[in-house]
């Protein structure tokens, strides 16, 4: 027997249905997409080698993948439209959400270096990069991201959401329509955004360490590069300069 579905908007299940778990997929390749985008929109002398992009970014999918999903739990719960009530959740995190995770890392980027955990601060994974600072930088989002759900879900509790929900797409008939709509357009737009700003967040670090300070001045790889290769020539030069005067002065065979 089929779930019942309200005059207006997805019925009951919906969410993890065939069509759901489809827009699901293709939001997962959409969202993850502008990541790889940014890679490569990075300057040469800063872009993340492949292990470290994976490292930064996999935090971000873990982090997307229990708020998602417990996004859906919640929106199943009731028994009106678990679109309205995941779009809620949803723009929810986006707003207050995306400022309680800034001020999470914030948090815990200040205590961990306090305590000078160094494999704990977000971007920074040792040289060569260890996995264990990989996993326990990924616990920390992880209960960050706690955190940001609860307090999420408790801001739900205000009465009043539940009007909001009977109206923010009560003007969409179709009911797969407005599937697409909160499962796929509006998440991949958002998401896109979130990621690009969550991923400058965590790599900062990363990227502050290769600036070296060096007798009070800041040198960043390119101007390391090129000192090193005016060292290399200034090196070099007496010994082509020798060889070219040694070539001057050989005397001229006679004919």
């Amino acid at each position: 027997m089929a779930a019942p579905r309200p005059a207006h908007g997805c019925g009951s299940g919906a969410l993890l249905g065939r069509f759901g778990v489809l827009l699901q997929a293709l939001l997962a390749l959409c969202a993850f997409s502008t990541l790889m985008l940014k890679r490569f929109r990075e300057p040469k002398e800063e872009r993340r080698p492949w292990r470290i992009w994976f490292y930064d970014t996999s935090k971000q999918a873990i982090g997307a993948l229990f708020i998602h999903f417990a996004n859906i739990f919640l929106s199943d719960l009731t028994e009106e439209d678990p679109c309205s009530l995941y779009l809620i959740n949803f723009i929810l995190d986006a707003t207050l959400g995306m400022l309680l995770i800034w001020l999470g890392v914030k948090v815990v980027s200040w205590i961990v270096q306090h305590k000078k955990y160094t494999y704990l601060v977000f971007g920074e994974y040792g040289d060569p990069p260890q996995a264990a600072a990989w996993i326990g930088q990924c616990i920390l989002y992880l209960l960050i991201m706690v955190f940001e759900k609860t307090v999420i879900s408790l801001v739900l509790l205000i009465p009043g959401w539940t009007k909001l929900q009977q109206i923010l797409l009560g003007y969409i008939p179709n009911p797969q329509l407005e599937l697409v709509l909160v499962m796929l357009v509006v998440p991949f737009i958002v998401n896109a955004i979130m990621f690009w700003v969550v991923d400058s967040l965590i790599m900062r670090k990363y990227k502050l360490k290769d600036t070296l300070d060096v007798n009070g001045s800041t040198e960043t790889p390119r101007a390391r590069r090129t000192e090193e290769s005016q060292m290399m020539w200034l090196e070099d030069a007496p010994h082509v300069a020798l060889s070219a005067s040694c070539k001057r002065s050989r005397p001229v065979a006679a004919s």
